[in-house]
């Protein structure tokens, strides 16, 4: 009797166990009853929220959704502009579950991985639409808000039909692809160097032409300085020849005297030099003078 009814208490322990279920915060649940999602009394699926729920244990299965706003950020895609231009767009998605029961039928079982396999394909043709139908200067210009508005507009729809809410639409990095780049690049790059030369060019033009003025004027400097040097030295020498004229006036054999002085003491300066004269020379005539000894 006593094991008998140790049996039963764990039989009804089971029985409440099983027909008891949490659903954590920031998850929604279904109830799933012979295969068939539970609904209210309006007809509508009967989602349960945060907290300590009950079901029918063994018939009723519970799947449990994520209720928060996820992110799905894929690999850059190329997509094609107006202009038949390729661009590789980063871009990613904000979206959330907005009818379980919708998203549970639509992804067979609430399959997270086929749902954004799906959005990831709604998401493209959407964003090849808005680029497909701008240039890039347009695209990159100023348009990328209206551009992520538009597609976001346009993968709401189709998202809707298996339950997803699409909450926004956002374009990380447009690039170009490596050859285009490179072809870009390559043009910039002559350009800055056609434009390099062209002011390369001019400066050494006016280089050429302020060198050109310096020399003239330092010419024609040079040439007033030495007109003036010369203009001062013939004064100099003017000068000199009225003070020796004015001198040589008041006493000739006094200033014959000094300037043969000098001669001498130029001439017996150095001890090496030898001077050949003939003894009557006038050179001498003050060393041979008696009265110029006296």
């Amino acid at each position: 009797m006593k094991n008998f009814l140790i049996a039963i208490f764990v039989v009804l322990a089971v029985v409440v166990v099983s027909s008891l279920f949490v659903v954590a915060e920031g998850k929604r649940a279904i109830v799933i009853q012979f295969g068939k999602i539970q609904v209210d009394d309006a007809n509508k699926v009967k989602v349960f929220g945060p907290g300590l729920h009950i079901k029918i244990p063994f018939i009723e299965d519970v799947k449990m959704f994520d209720a928060r706003i996820q992110t799905l950020d894929d690999p850059a895609d190329r997509f094609v502009t107006a202009e038949k231009k390729d661009l590789l767009v980063d871009s990613y998605v904000k979206w959330r579950i907005k009818d379980f029961g919708a998203y549970f039928v639509a992804t067979r079982g609430g399959n997270k991985a086929q749902a954004e396999d799906r959005l990831k394909g709604i998401i493209n043709n959407g964003l090849r639409s808005e680029f497909g139908s701008r240039t890039i200067q347009e695209i990159v210009s100023g348009e990328r808000t209206q551009l992520m508005q538009g597609a976001l507009s346009q993968v709401a729809a189709s998202a809707d039909e298996f339950g997803i809410e699409v909450v926004d639409v956002r374009v990380k990095q447009i690039n170009l692809p490596n050859e285009i780049s490179n072809s870009i690049f390559a043009r910039m790059r002559a350009e800055r160097q056609a434009v390099a030369r062209e002011h390369r060019s001019k400066g050494m033009e006016e280089a050429e032409i302020i060198r050109a003025d310096v020399d003239a004027r330092v010419t024609v400097m040079l040439a007033d300085a030495e007109r003036n040097s010369r203009t001062v030295r013939g004064d100099g020498d003017a000068t000199a020849a009225k003070v020796y004229a004015d001198v040589y006036s008041k006493n000739p054999e006094f200033y014959s005297f000094v300037r043969s002085m000098e001669a001498y003491k130029k001439s017996f300066d150095s001890k090496s030099d030898v001077l050949v004269v003939q003894p009557d020379n006038d050179f001498f005539k003050y060393m041979k003078s008696e009265k110029s000894g006296k």
